[in-house]
C-alpha cells in the first residue's frame, strides 16, 4: 500500500509539480496560441493542403494524418510497392502545386518521419516550396526566403540534429502578414 502511495501518487505528483515550474510551456504541450485559441502545438505536425501554405512531412498515422494517439512510423522498407505509390503520389501533388519547381523535391516533402508526427522540415524543402507560396500569396521570393531564414532552427545544444523550420509557425507568419497588410 505504501509503494502505491508513493510510486501512484505522490512521485507523479512530485514531477507535475517540477516540470510545472522548470517547464512549463512544455509541460502543456507546447501549445501555439492566438487570441484565446489554441491552434496547434509546435511539437507535432498539421496538415497543410492548401497551396498558399507550406507541406509538411508526411503523416504514417491512422486512420486520419497527425494523430498523436495514434503516433506510429509506417514501418515500410525501401522495396515496398506502398511506399513508392505514396511518393509517386506526392511528387505528383508537388508538381501539380507548382510546375514551375522543377528541382528534385527533397525527400522530407515525400516521405513521412518515424512517429508520423514531424512538424519540422529541412530548410531545402521550404526553399523548394518558397517560389509557390511566393506567387500565391504576391510576394516576393526573396521576402518568402527570408521569412524562412527567420524560422529557420539551428541544431540543438549546437550540434545534435539538422537545422529545420516548424511548419505550423512559418505559416503562421504568413497569415499574420497577410492580415497586417489589410
Amino acid at each position: 500500500m505504501l509503494m502505491t502511495i508513493l510510486t501512484g501518487a505522490l512521485y507523479p505528483l512530485a514531477m507535475t509539480a517540477v516540470a510545472q515550474l522548470l517547464f512549463p510551456e512544455e509541460a502543456n504541450g507546447s501549445l501555439v496560441v492566438r487570441g484565446s485559441e489554441a491552434v496547434g502545438s509546435t511539437l507535432i505536425g498539421q496538415e497543410f493542403q492548401q497551396p498558399v501554405y507550406f507541406w509538411g512531412r508526411l503523416s504514417a498515422t491512422s486512420p486520419s494524418p497527425y494523430q498523436a494517439a495514434a503516433s506510429s512510423g509506417s514501418n515500410l522498407g525501401p522495396l515496398s510497392t506502398d511506399l513508392r505509390a505514396a511518393t509517386r503520389q506526392r511528387l505528383e501533388a508537388l508538381r501539380e502545386a507548382d510546375p514551375a519547381a522543377t528541382d528534385g523535391a527533397p525527400v522530407d516533402l515525400v516521405t513521412s518521419s518515424g512517429s508520423g508526427l514531424d512538424p519540422h522540415i529541412s530548410p531545402a524543402a521550404a526553399y523548394y516550396q518558397a517560389g509557390r507560396v511566393a506567387r500565391l500569396r504576391g510576394l516576393t521570393v526573396e521576402h518568402v526566403r527570408t521569412l524562412i531564414d527567420g524560422y529557420t532552427e539551428g541544431r540543438s545544444l549546437g550540434f545534435l540534429g539538422e537545422p529545420r523550420v516548424n511548419v505550423l509557425l512559418l505559416n503562421l507568419a504568413l497569415d499574420e502578414q497577410a492580415a497586417q497588410t489589410k
